[in-house]
Parts: C-alpha cells; sequence; structure tokens
C-alpha cells in the first residue's frame, strides 16, 4: 500500500509540475514540451529537489512513449506519399542519409567517438536529422502554411523522417552485433510484422470497429488494444514494443476510423507522454562547459545541415527559391523523435547520460530559435534571397528561357492565385471564354503555374509583395487587378498596403482585393477599392460577374451594393 502511495504521490506532483512549467512556456510563446522537461529537471534526482524519483515513475511514463509513437503512425498517411510530388519525394528519401552522413562527419569534432559497444556519433547523427513533428505543424497551422507548397514539402519530410525513424527502430537492438544477416533478420522481422498489421487492419478490422463504432468506450480499447497486441508481438520478434506501437499506428493510418481513433486516444496519449518528459528531465545531469557547447555546436550544424541537405535538392526541381529555402528554416530543430531514439539507447547502453544530455539541451536550443525562424521564415527568406544569386541560386523569374522577363500587357491580371481565385477564374470564362486572352496572373506556386499553362492563361513567377514583379507584370496597363488572397496567406504584404501600392501603380484600374473581416473591408473601401472580396459572404461566379462588370467600367452598381449591405450587418464578430 505504501508503495502504491508513493507512485500516486509521485505522479501527482509529476502532473502539477509539468502544468505549472508548461504554463510558463506557454507564456515565452516556447513549445510546451520544454516546460515539461524543466518541470523534470526541477523536481528530479539528478539535480533537483529529488521529490521523484525516476525508476518508480518510468513504467508508466513508458506507456506514454508508446502512446507517442502509437499516434504518429496514425498520422502517417501512406495514401498522401503516393501523390506527393517529386520534391517531397526525393527530399524525402534523401534529406535524411544526407543529414546522418553530414552528422557523421562533424560528431568526432564535437568529441562524440565511437567505442567498443558505444555509438554516440550514429546516435548525434540521427537525432540532428530528424525535426520535430509537434513543433512545426502547431506552428505552421497558426500562420495558416499548412497549405502552402513550402508547408506542404516541409510536411512530406517529416513523414518521411518518421518513416526513417522506423527503420532505425527495427535495426537499432542489433547495432552491437551489425552483421548484415543480423540487420537483414531484423528488416525481415520488421516488414513481416508491417505486413500483418496492414493484412489485418484491412480485412479484420473493419469489421471489428464498425460493429464497435458507436459505442466510444469500446472504440478506445479497440484501438488500445490493437496497439499493445502489436507492440507485443514486436517484442516476441525481438524488436522494440515502440517500433511495435509505431507500426500499429500506420496500418490504422488509412483506417475509415482513423480521426475518431486519433480524437478519442489523444487526451489519453498527452496525460503519459507528460509523464515521459518530465522523466526525460529527471536524467539530465547538470550541464558542464562541454556539453553546453557541444549542444550549441550541434545547433549550429543541425541548422546548417538542413540548407546542405533540403535546399540543393528542392532547388533542382525549378520549384522558386522560396520553396527550396522556407522548409529547410521550418525543419531547424530537434525532434522529439530524438529524444525517444536517445532514451531508447540509453537503456540499450549504446550511450552515456551525455549524449542525451546534449541532445536534450539541442532541443532546448532549437525549439526556441526555430519557433522565430517558422515565425518569421519569410522574412529570413527575403533577407537571404539577396544572396542566393550570388551563389548560382537564381530565382524562375531570372530564368531567360522559361518565361519573358516582362509579360504583355493584360487587361485583367490576378494578384496572386490561390483556391478562390482558381474558382473565379473558371465561372469567369464560364461567363465569356474569350476572356482568356484578356487574363494574366502572377504568382509564386509553380503548380499553379503548370495548371494555368495548361489553360492558356499568360503568368509570371513572382512575388506579389515586391514592387518589381509587378511592373515586369505590366500590372500598371491593366484595366482591372484582382487579388483573392486573404492577409493570412499574403506575406510580406496585406490587401491594404497592396491597393495603395496598386494605386499608385495603376491610378485607373479598377482594384478588388480581398478581405475576412467586415471591419478591415470598410477600411478598403474607403482607401479606394473598386469592390472587396469577401469569402465568407460571397460565392466566386458573384466575384466573376464583378470583374466582367469592372472590365466594361460598370462596377460602380456592385460597389454601392456592396457597401450599403456592409453597413447594415451587425455581426457579433465583425
Amino acid at each position: 500500500m505504501h508503495s502504491e502511495a508513493n507512485i500516486i504521490f509521485q505522479v501527482s506532483i509529476a502532473i502539477v509540475t509539468a502544468t505549472a512549467g508548461a504554463f510558463v512556456a506557454k507564456l515565452f510563446r516556447q513549445p510546451l514540451l520544454l516546460g515539461y522537461l524543466a518541470a523534470g529537471i526541477v523536481i528530479g534526482e539528478t539535480q533537483g529537489l529529488g521529490l521523484i524519483q525516476t525508476g518508480v515513475i518510468e513504467p508508466i511514463a513508458e506507456l506514454g512513449l508508446i502512446l507517442l509513437l502509437f499516434m504518429i503512425g496514425l498520422e502517417i498517411d501512406l495514401k498522401k506519399l503516393k501523390g506527393s510530388g517529386g520534391p517531397v519525394i526525393a527530399a524525402g528519401v534523401l534529406q535524411f542519409p544526407i543529414g546522418v552522413a553530414l552528422g557523421l562527419l562533424v560528431a568526432p569534432l564535437l568529441g562524440f567517438h565511437f567505442v567498443t559497444g558505444q555509438f554516440a556519433p550514429l546516435y548525434i547523427a540521427v537525432a540532428a536529422a530528424l525535426a520535430s513533428t509537434m513543433i512545426v505543424v502547431k506552428l505552421l497551422y497558426d500562420r495558416q502554411e499548412l497549405d502552402t507548397l513550402p508547408g506542404r514539402i516541409t510536411l512530406g519530410v517529416l513523414v518521411f523522417q518518421d518513416l526513417w525513424a522506423i527503420l532505425f527502430l527495427a535495426v537499432q537492438p542489433d547495432l552491437r552485433n551489425p552483421a548484415p544477416g543480423v540487420i537483414l533478420l531484423s528488416l525481415a522481422k520488421a516488414t513481416l510484422l508491417v505486413g500483418f498489421a496492414l493484412v489485418v487492419s484491412r480485412y479484420v478490422l473493419p469489421a471489428l470497429f464498425r460493429f464497435i463504432a458507436k459505442v466510444p468506450e469500446l472504440m478506445v480499447s479497440g484501438a488500445l488494444a490493437w496497439c499493445f497486441l502489436v507492440a507485443l508481438i514486436a517484442e516476441r520478434l525481438g524488436l522494440s514494443l515502440e517500433m511495435g506501437a509505431l507500426i500499429a499506428g500506420v496500418s490504422l493510418s488509412t483506417f475509415p476510423y482513423n480521426l475518431d481513433v486519433i480524437a478519442k486516444v489523444i487526451s489519453l496519449r498527452d496525460f503519459f507522454i507528460t509523464l515521459f518528459f518530465v522523466t526525460l528531465g529527471t536524467r539530465v545531469p547538470r550541464p558542464d562547459a562541454n556539453v553546453i557547447w557541444a549542444a550549441v555546436a550541434l545547433s549550429v550544424f543541425l541548422i546548417l545541415s538542413r540548407f546542405v541537405a533540403l535546399t540543393p535538392l528542392l532547388y533542382s526541381f525549378k520549384r522558386g527559391n522560396r520553396a527550396s529555402v522556407i522548409p529547410a528554416l521550418n525543419l531547424s530543430q530537434i525532434s522529439e523523435f530524438s529524444l525517444v531514439i536517445c532514451s531508447i539507447g540509453l537503456g540499450l547502453g549504446h550511450i552515456d547520460q551525455r549524449v542525451l544530455s546534449v541532445v536534450v539541451f539541442t532541443l532546448v536550443i532549437t525549439s526556441v530559435t526555430s519557433t522565430y525562424a517558422i515565425q518569421f521564415n519569410h522574412e529570413i527568406y527575403f533577407w537571404m534571397n539577396r544572396w542566393l544569386p550570388k551563389l548560382g541560386m537564381r530565382d524562375l523569374d531570372e530564368h531567360t528561357g522559361e518565361m519573358p522577363v516582362v509579360l504583355a500587357p493584360k487587361p485583367i491580371v490576378f494578384v496572386g492565385f490561390y483556391r478562390h481565385a482558381s474558382s473565379i477564374l473558371h465561372d469567369l470564362l464560364a461567363l465569356d471564354p474569350n476572356l482568356r486572352d484578356q487574363i494574366s496572373v502572377i504568382d509564386i506556386n509553380p503548380h499553379s503555374r503548370e495548371g494555368l499553362s495548361r489553360l492558356g492563361v499568360a503568368n509570371r513567377y513572382g512575388d506579389v509583395s515586391h514592387i518589381d514583379t509587378l511592373h515586369h507584370a505590366n500590372a500598371s496597363h491593366a484595366a482591372v487587378l484582382v487579388c483573392t488572397l486573404p492577409d493570412a496567406i499574403l506575406r510580406g504584404t496585406t490587401n491594404l498596403k497592396l491597393l495603395r501600392q496598386l494605386r499608385l501603380m495603376a491610378p485607373h484600374a479598377r482594384i478588388i482585393v480581398t478581405s475576412d473581416s467586415l471591419r478591415d473591408a470598410a477600411v478598403l473601401y474607403a482607401e479606394g477599392a473598386a469592390f472587396v472580396y469577401l469569402p465568407r459572404l460571397m460565392g466566386a461566379p458573384e466575384v466573376a460577374a464583378v470583374i466582367q462588370a469592372a472590365l466594361a467600367g460598370d462596377v460602380e452598381e456592385h460597389r454601392h451594393e456592396a457597401v450599403a449591405a456592409l453597413r447594415e450587418r451587425d455581426e457579433v464578430l465583425p
């Protein structure tokens, strides 16, 4: 009874302290993970107050690790990988081995060497080659960049990194006996387990989950039972429990009830994963100068290695400098998966405590720096792009044979092109197919431009926030200028700034801009917008009709009606 009370007491202390640490991390706009690690350091035996013993709560915390890997597997969408495109596949397949190779070269310079039974350089290299899914997805979601070209490339690379991590977990137990036969046997076991899991999830589990779908408790227990069943089979095969959980998650990733499982298991995972990272924090020894120096040096290497491993690969696919540089900025941090791998490695005796400490402090440093790198990724890119041509990285608008330097003047110019613009263009051409030759588009997304070229619509690569781009696209000669990108998607400018810029450049043009806010729409009208597109209120056919009227010089009636309707709306959230 005393032992049980002791466990409850220590878990309680861990959760309360972790919550306090998370509040502090949130206050400083840092990942909550740092708050959990800090809590472990404060209350742990190694350098803290000694309120909890690592050995007591470690078995419970291990459940968090298993559930974390199960959830990571659930979020790997194998179907999407097939259609992810050449840049994502190439970057995903090659970034990890290139990063590991660079890490193996640099690790000895940081004081990590191979010794008998120890694999510190390999663990440092693998840890530095992985980026944080939790941090990146959260920050890109907040910035509404997940569905941009750099965002999709970033997510694709993260998914492939998880697959590489699965392969490493498969061979990790046999690193002390790295004979080709042993490695191949481990890979064969992992392949067999993956095959078994995929077959069962396709032919057996759908019927089972259909039967229990309307009973939430059974849905949760069924998903967890599958997770731990595959984990136990993995352990019987000589693999790790963690790898089994990851495979169980992957096998359910294309499952019809995938989102339902994630929604129901995520709270349970968050509880146990909090204990896992607190426990990890209790192991961190008091850092000496060598550990801090190694962590700082590893952080610098990690950031530079992302540009070496990713940027040239992406640039070779001619998707533009922005899509080549920003994913490297987005991925410039170490992964929570790196802590998992190093934690397992410490348990297997492959590394010592110093390696784990360096990785933990590198996580702290790169989590902080990458938070700002992602927040200001486009501003950093604009600064870097001044120097990239000197390194031979000419942007798409500088390649003389791909597009003319200056577009021929067109009456209608789309300033930026995204989904709203795609729908509006379709409806505009449906109203009058002859308008095709009177339209040009400025955009940075190569996929959009490829589709526009197939459609026969003139287009030019360029950043609409740059005045030179607008000049080269002959925006000053347009009769109608249309921006359908809301401020949340625009980078380096806003609809208000763009409106003022375009009015100076093309004072006689009718300018149509976009707003998600009724209040901002009123400001845009006051600044002289011919029409303000409000996606929450208007459809593509309506805006297409407005553009057609603006081209004919008859947009005032549409404008008057829109302004009057705007004044009549008394919404809770304008």
